[in-house]
């Protein structure tokens, strides 16, 4: 089988053909439709991902496809179930082996694309908005990075939890595909002050943060009394550095999201909201943006479109 791999940390990843794997106790063998792409692929080339394996490894963090065949003892799901799974890696290749616990079996209306993009961004954006932030009905949230793979999820999940969102992004392309989403208000970050313009909204109830750096902080000072920020990733390549007075004074809360620590420390609070966000697909309340697809042999170009940041949505690379 075919793969795309990283073979040494730093260098760039390339197609390589591999023995067809076999699946051991507890796991499954799926044949592999699609791939999802994230920016944690690009930082696990560089080895700057926290939970970068060692290489030499298969890239690829979340797809979808076929069970295929069942390990020693396992189960189901039952060969030929359609499923999505995060797996961490091992995505990008025509078939790979999984941990049974972690396929979630997909509507049959869910395309093998959409299905490839929707575990890691809804699923980080409806934990962050829901469980961590307790977004209500009627609060503001503003959505930095807000067409991009995650921040497009928490525009169109804040607008079905009955939020006002604003929407923050580059260019007045990624800003339509926000409003589409279901943003009320529209910021681009080229051209607007940002501070200027949450100040002269009134501020914002809770922030979700996916890129960093200087917009993080004119995030956190427009934050009204007991707003919350949620830290999602920092695409711009800036950790922002948090001044302690300002929660203080404003009585605001930080909080971290990592979506796929809940696989070790809290399994139940995943699957559950993987299941209402199942249901919510169904009921036709939101559906995923698959901006760009590309096939394996082209797998470096899917890559090199993230790092761009010219897509929004989710870009997925097929089999």
């Amino acid at each position: 089988m075919r793969a795309f791999q990283v073979q040494e940390i730093g260098a760039e990843p390339g197609l390589a053909e591999l023995p067809l794997p076999e699946p051991g106790p507890g796991e499954i063998r799926v044949r592999i439709a699609a791939c999802g792409l994230n920016f944690a692929d690009l930082l696990m080339i560089k080895g700057q991902y926290q939970d970068t394996p060692p290489a030499p490894f298969t890239l690829g963090m979340e797809l979808s496809g076929v069970v295929d065949a069942l390990g020693p003892g396992v189960g189901g799901p039952a060969p030929g179930t359609r499923v999505a799974v995060f797996a961490g890696k091992s995505g990008l290749a025509e078939y790979g082996v999984f941990e049974a616990a972690r396929a979630v079996p997909i509507p049959d209306a869910m395309t093998f694309e959409e299905a490839a993009g929707f575990l890691v961004a809804y699923g980080t954006s409806h934990l962050a908005l829901a469980h961590r932030a307790g977004l209500k009905p009627g609060e503001r949230l503003l959505v930095l990075g807000a067409a991009g793979g995650v921040g497009l999820t928490a525009v169109e999940l804040g607008a079905v939890m009955g939020a006002e969102v604003i929407a923050v992004a580059r260019g007045a392309d990624k800003l339509a595909v926000a409003r589409a989403a279901g943003a009320t208000h529209l910021i681009d970050s080229e051209t607007a002050d940002l501070r200027a313009a949450l100040k002269a909204l009134g501020g914002v109830d809770v922030v979700y943060d996916a890129v960093g750096g200087a917009a993080f902080d004119a995030a956190l000072r427009a934050a009204r009394p007991e707003g919350r920020v949620l830290v999602i990733g920092f695409a711009s390549g800036e950790v922002p550095q948090i001044p302690a007075n300002l929660l203080l004074v404003k009585n605001i809360s930080v909080l971290g999201l990592y979506w796929g620590g809940y696989l070790r420390f809290a399994p139940e609070v995943l699957t559950a909201s993987l299941s209402e966000l199942m249901a919510l697909y169904a009921a036709g309340r939101i559906r995923p943006h698959v901006s760009a697809t590309f096939p394996l042999e082209r797998a470096a170009e899917a890559l090199a479109l993230l790092k761009s940041r010219r897509s929004t949505g989710k870009v997925v690379v097929t089999m």
